[in-house]
């Protein structure tokens, strides 16, 4: 909880499409967390100023697809494509104990939190194990993983400071429709119980039409929507391979009455006309991983086209254990150079707009744009402050093509979530990062060592 503070003698990019803006001044924060005032000029009185020198404040970045138990499985199946990279990134986590689980999503969080994301949608571990058939097929199976599996990665993230949405898996391979419903329930009872977090923008379901036998798996994922009022975020259209198949599952979606401004598509790379037409007609958002997807030789998303169609657009970092470095400037650059390079056009994806969609639009798409993704009277006071001078960058001739092209994780410098500091030169205010870091450390090694025996 912030103590009421004016953020002074800064670079403000608010990213908010009703303020001009850079502006050249202060911005205060009120003891709810939320932000009070902007202007220009001095900053007023009253209360505890922070000086920050002229460095940029700009929204702390939101991923708005991320898979945040997977920071410690980095290294794994780096060769393969997305199937059987799934079943090699998680040997070890599926044998995960909800301890151990809980301790790698921290350790995600706080990785997060320390390189500029201060929202996550989060797909959690789902309670099944996945298996990949062949380069385009797999599916979630085995014996579903105790209740405790799922909840400790709620907590785990409440735990980190990080602001998030607790995004869980159907698992509907195991269990009646009633059964597959009350999974639904208790998260969504965690989440708005007493030992919900503060930081928590609810709960959202991690749809699996991508992976399902058949079209029950989108009613029942239709039937938690609309009970609980939960967004839907599928991976679908992601991989390269059987195209056809994947294209025929979409259509699953339009058929239960799921296409809407609820259903946000995860990936949606190999897509056809008459589907982004439907997308977009009927309000569907999709998120964007221009890392991941180059990483894992997915494919380059058609930004531009949904743009033009009309469809809300946000980025996310992925799995840690793919993008490698959760580096959001990393992402922004990556995903305007390889649009660039694709399609021998240099003026695609102005940085100001890429740095828009790893924010606001990010917000958008999550239907969270009333609380995050831009710097605004009202919304909570998560913020970055970045340093173009240290290491210095040349004089400053565009402020966002300085933020966007040319700093980086080195030029970060705090991580403000709800006018809290939570991070200063990438390392935790509020959690013991080396402590975390051998949690994680001993307990995938002791998993690994039992697998060898």
């Amino acid at each position: 909880m912030s103590a009421g503070i004016v953020v002074a003698n800064a670079v403000l990019l608010t990213m908010d499409p009703s303020t001009p803006d850079p502006i050249r001044g202060w911005m205060s924060i009120g003891e709810d967390g939320r932000i009070d005032g902007l202007g220009e000029g001095a900053a007023p009185g009253g209360r505890p100023l922070v000086d920050v020198g002229g460095c940029f404040v700009a929204p702390g970045f939101v991923s708005a697809h991320s898979h945040l138990f997977t920071s410690g499985s980095r290294g794994l199946a780096v060769d393969k494509p997305l199937y059987e990279w799934i079943e090699g990134m998680t040997r070890y986590t599926e044998h995960a104990s909800p301890e151990d689980i809980y301790w790698c999503t921290l350790h995600g969080s706080l990785d997060f939190l320390n390189n500029g994301i201060t929202t996550a949608y989060d797909f959690t571990s789902s309670r099944l194990s996945f298996r990949a058939a062949s380069a385009g097929e797999g599916a979630y199976l085995g014996e579903l993983r105790p209740q405790s599996f799922a909840d400790a990665q709620y907590r785990a993230k409440a735990d980190s400071g990080l602001r998030f949405i607790h995004s869980i898996t159907l698992d509907d391979a195991a269990g009646s429709d009633e059964e597959v419903i009350s999974r639904v329930e208790h998260a969504v009872a965690l989440d708005r119980g007493e030992s919900g977090s503060a930081r928590s923008l609810g709960v959202a379901i991690s749809g699996t039409v991508q992976w399902a036998e058949s079209i029950r798996t989108a009613r029942l994922e239709v039937e938690a929507m609309r009970r609980f009022g939960l967004i839907n975020q599928p991976h679908l259209l992601e991989t390269p391979f059987s195209i056809e198949e994947q294209q025929e599952r979409f259509w699953w979606y339009e058929e239960v009455g799921a296409l809407g401004p609820d259903l946000v598509f995860g990936h949606f790379l190999q897509t056809s006309d008459e589907i982004v037409k439907a997308a977009a007609s009927a309000g569907c958002a999709m998120v964007w991983q221009p890392t991941s997807n180059a990483r894992l030789g997915s494919g380059i998303a058609d930004i531009p086209g949904y743009l033009a169609a009309g469809m809300r657009v946000g980025v996310g970092l992925d799995d840690q254990s793919c993008t490698d470095i959760s580096d959001p400037w990393q992402n922004m650059r990556m995903g305007i150079y390889l649009l660039r390079a694709s399609r021998k056009d240099a003026s695609l994806l102005p940085p100001r707009e890429m740095l828009s969609l790893h924010t606001l639009g990010s917000a958008r798409a999550l239907s969270i744009d009333h609380d995050v993704g831009s710097l605004a009277v009202g919304k909570y006071a998560d913020f970055l402050v970045v340093d173009p001078t240290s290491p210095d960058l040349g004089p400053v001739w565009d402020p966002y093509a300085t933020y966007v092209l040319a700093c980086g994780l080195r030029n970060l410098k705090q991580v403000w979530v709800s006018g809290e500091l939570l991070s200063e030169s990438g390392s935790s205010v509020r959690q013991d990062d080396r402590g975390v870091a051998r949690e994680v450390h001993s307990r995938l090694r002791a998993i690994a060592r039992r697998l060898e025996e």
